[in-house]
């Protein structure tokens, strides 16, 4: 089967894992439910779930135990993209080519739905089918990456930094967060469930460091260079926000220059894993050469 086809399947996978995993819309209280389901279902690039299902075909782990972990990395990113709408926040009106959540129920509903995203993101892990020790160390894992440690202390640093220029190891270091946390647990949960030793651990976690920034670099060209409409969501927004970004801190030839040397970084790590790693290496060079 051929990578392409292996992510189509995936992707069926994912969205019929997802709409599983949700809430019935006519069950009470029906506003929330339906704001949950609005907020996961409403298309995406799935990067992340692939990610696990990717990582863990490395080392060769049943698809079945992989679900869970799948699913509840995408569900925390659903969440965070409702709470990064909100008016207190970036205080966007589109999303994935769609009213944001507050704009198409409202702020409330919007804010108890990403709540309720996080806490059912939990729930799948602890409630599956895994050896304890397995369920642990991914709910370690993506609890580590979703909080002040990762990704929401990535976004306080990204509000702190809001207005003016911040120095490119800064912003790296904000994005690590932000952005990189979630993508390293999702490779790094699909490895866990494969049994990967604690050495491959390590050299995933610094594929998939570079794999995160490298996908905010091509988020950052694609702002300035991309339409609303190729986007889903506002172009221009970084600069009309005055935020740091690569290309303007290294101009777009430097921040291009920058995406092909984090490209080099994440095949280099990948060189040794053969056949296995080519669906991450497939989902490695869509972060680069992605237009949306």
């Amino acid at each position: 089967m051929t990578v392409e086809a292996t992510f189509a399947r995936w992707r069926d996978r994912i969205e019929s894992q997802l709409d599983a995993s949700l809430p019935s819309p006519s069950d009470a209280p029906r506003g929330l439910h339906q704001a949950m389901r609005y907020a996961v279902l409403g298309g995406g690039k799935r990067m992340r779930p692939l990610l696990v299902y990717a990582g863990g075909r490395i080392f060769g782990a049943d698809e079945n135990a992989l679900d869970a972990p799948a699913m509840a990395v995408e569900l925390i990113h659903a969440y965070s993209l409702v709470h990064d709408d909100l008016p207190a926040m970036d205080d966007d009106a589109l999303r994935r080519g769609r009213p944001t959540t507050h704009i198409a129920f409202d702020e409330a509903t919007a804010i108890l739905a990403g709540d309720a995203l996080q806490t059912r993101a939990f729930g799948l892990i602890a409630d599956a089918p895994l050896p304890a020790s397995l369920r642990v160390a991914c709910l370690q894992t993506l609890a580590h990456a979703s909080g002040a440690a990762g990704m929401c202390g990535g976004q306080a640093l990204d509000i702190d930094a809001t207005g003016h220029q911040q120095p490119l190891q800064a912003l790296e270091r904000m994005h690590a967060l932000k952005t990189g946390a979630l993508i390293r647990a999702a490779v790094r949960m699909g490895a866990l469930c494969g049994q990967a030793p604690a050495a491959d651990l390590a050299t995933l976690d610094t594929v998939a460091s570079a794999l995160g920034l490298a996908f905010q670099v091509r988020d950052d060209i694609l702002d300035v260079e991309a339409s609303s409409e190729q986007l889903g969501k506002t172009a221009g927004k970084d600069e009309a926000q005055a935020k740091s970004t690569f290309p303007a801190l290294l101009g777009m030839d430097g921040a291009k220059a920058h995406l092909r040397t984090l490209s080099e970084q994440m095949f280099d790590g990948l060189a040794g894993y053969g056949e296995p790693a080519d669906a991450l290496r497939a989902l490695a060079k869509l972060a680069v050469e992605r237009d949306h």
